[in-house]
């Protein structure tokens, strides 16, 4: 079985087109479009956790910042999603083990994806 991935944002283009992407390179994906989606994340802790800065309603900082505080979930890789120049910054504000900017090359997706799910795998041996 593959790595699980959690994808939060709120635009389903983006959604779709990550879930795609990396579901045809044999992880397993679930998204959320909220910080309501992520309540239920202790009952099935996602390898990596992908992100947008922005989301309707909600800080993605602050969501990165709560999950890294987390004893349960502060070890799972979170890669902050957005198209801001300086987002990059910002993720790093906010906690983020990375960032990727949009629109993103799908190959850079993957490359970032999978070095951190090797990184983190090769913490728990």
């Amino acid at each position: 079985m593959g790595h699980h991935i959690l994808v939060v944002d709120d635009d389903e283009g983006i959604v779709e087109v990550i879930q795609i992407v990396l579901e045809g390179e044999g992880y397993v994906v679930r998204t959320a479009n909220n910080r309501d989606n992520l309540q239920n994340l202790t009952d099935d802790l996602p390898d990596l956790i992908l992100l947008d800065v922005l989301l309707s309603g909600d800080d993605g900082r602050d969501i990165c910042k709560s999950l890294k505080s987390n004893a349960t979930t502060k070890d799972i890789p979170v890669i902050m999603l957005s198209a801001h120049a300086d987002a990059d910054k910002v993720a790093a504000a906010g906690g983020a083990d990375d960032f990727l900017e949009k629109p993103f090359d799908v190959d850079a997706l993957i490359d970032i994806v999978a070095k951190h799910l090797s990184s983190s795998q090769s913490l728990n041996i």
